[in-house]
């Protein structure tokens, strides 16, 4: 499967970069656009003969860079990063050809055209197929048949996360104890289905693809074992527990020291350039909003004052940083009498604590129903951002009072700076539950890329047009 699956993303790339090619040519030589008149003429017939040549040595690129390693395959914006590595990799390549061959003359315009649009394109499609092979794993199919190696308490987490994330691949068929159990029921429908001495026979009948170990439950000569026997198969891959993901999802690297390789646990999951990015990105959004924005912010607040009596921002002491406390500022959408109204009403003070919203909650005004549906009582958290505090894109604000909800992992969840969106704001907002708004969440901090950050914000437009899971 895992052939014909890159086989077919060969095509597909090869689609996208003709269609690039044919699109820059057009745009370069037939549009007449100011920016290119200074430049040489196009010959159809010579561009159509580079672009033989270019597509198969881009895909050979493609193929050198990683897009095609099934390691980084269906990897969200690790593939983006990929493409624009790779196509910027081909676009030097011609213009060191053309350094190399004087005779070699090609149009600047249409080389830069082209790149733009290959990495659009290819960036395009493999958004696409990521999206389609997705909708299959929810139904089952693309699936590698999985075991986990444990039976203890990681065991089950890793058990529950993998269940409660459809998209990732495996499907989890049972545990194997390396201990001494008789078998039963851990986890949902999942078994207990043998012990170490079955596992070969396991693997073999269920046609077992993945072995996820959980480290914590097996010892060092268990270990030694799995990895004597399975280690070296082509068909069987082995993948191990940190044993303690709810910590090391800040990020982690292996650094060698007198010989011997060593899990260094990051303090903080953005440094360096990736700060740097992080923070171009939120300063520049945050003041292009409140800069363009400054008519709206104030027919928002006129609005707010209008409709009921009481302040226009409304402050929320949440957690930041390292947990530190700060208020995140919204336009009020709430009655000024309203802890009145939640004190007389158990049953929404019941379900707030569980999920932290309600639908058609009474203490929400006319107008903050408006603006909670449009997103736009979030507008003010700009000036959070630019005070340091917040970030455009992050995990979900956590209130004092949510805190118990999130367990262990708000040792991961505190490590970077909450968003005014993400990936919970994109996926359902409000309808989640807190268990899917930590997975997502948990998803971000591991995972993040200054494209991750893209993607999320070009999510954000239609989630809140269609106003999914706001109120």
């Amino acid at each position: 499967m895992h052939r014909a699956f890159t086989l077919a993303l060969v095509g597909v790339d090869a689609a996208g970069l003709a269609v690039a090619f044919g699109v820059a040519y057009i745009i370069r030589f037939r549009l007449d656009l100011p920016l290119f008149r200074a430049e040489i003429s196009g010959n159809v017939d010579f561009y159509s003969q580079i672009v033989y040549f270019l597509i198969p040595i881009w895909l050979g690129i493609f193929a050198v860079t990683g897009m095609y390693d099934e390691h980084n395959l269906l990897g969200g914006t690790r593939e983006y990063a990929l493409a624009f590595n790779a196509v910027s990799a081909g676009m030097l390549l011609v213009i060191v050809a053309t350094f190399l061959d004087p005779e070699f003359i090609i149009a600047r315009g249409w080389l830069l055209v082209s790149w733009a649009l290959a990495f659009l394109l290819v960036s395009t499609a493999r958004f696409a197929v990521r999206r389609v092979v997705y909708h299959l794993r929810t139904r089952g199919l693309f699936m590698a048949s999985a075991l986990i190696l444990g039976a203890n308490d990681e065991a089950i987490s890793l058990a529950q996360q993998l269940h409660g994330w459809k998209t990732s691949g495996l499907d989890v068929r049972g545990f194997v104890d390396p201990g001494d159990s008789d078998g039963g029921r851990i986890f949902r429908n999942l078994y207990i289905l043998g012990r170490l001495k079955d596992l070969d026979r396991l693997v073999e009948e269920l046609g077992i693809e993945e072995i996820v170990i959980a480290t914590s439950a097996l010892s060092r000569d268990q270990l030694v074992d799995i990895f004597r026997s399975f280690s070296a198969q082509d068909l069987i891959r082995l993948r191990l527990s940190s044993g303690l993901f709810e910590v090391m999802t800040t990020g982690v690297r292996i650094r060698e020291i007198a010989f011997t390789p060593l899990i260094e646990v990051q303090p903080v999951r953005l440094t360096g350039f990736d700060r740097v990015l992080k923070a171009l990105l939120d300063y520049s959004i945050a003041l292009a909003t409140i800069t363009l924005g400054l008519p709206l912010f104030a027919a928002v607040a006129i609005a707010v004052r209008l409709d009921s009596p009481g302040p226009i921002i409304h402050r929320r002491t949440v957690l930041g940083l390292g947990g530190k406390p700060f208020d995140a500022f919204k336009f009020r959408t709430m009655r000024p009498d309203a802890d009145a109204v939640l004190a007389s009403r158990p049953e929404i003070a019941q379900r707030l604590s569980v999920k932290g919203k309600v639908k058609r909650d009474p203490r929400v005004t006319r107008f903050g129903r408006m603006l909670r549906a449009l997103s736009l009582d979030e507008l003010p958290q700009a000036f959070n951002v630019l005070r340091g505090e917040m970030s455009i894109v992050g995990p979900r604000m956590i209130s004092p009072a949510e805190h118990e909800h999130y367990g262990q992992w708000d040792l991961n969840l505190l490590t970077v700076k909450p968003g005014i969106t993400g990936l919970w704001q994109v996926s359902g907002r409000s309808d989640l539950s807190y268990e899917d708004r930590v997975r997502l969440d948990m998803n971000y901090i591991r995972n993040w890329t200054i494209w991750l950050d893209l993607q999320i914000l070009i999510q954000t437009i239609p989630a809140v047009l269609f106003r999914r899971g706001a109120y």
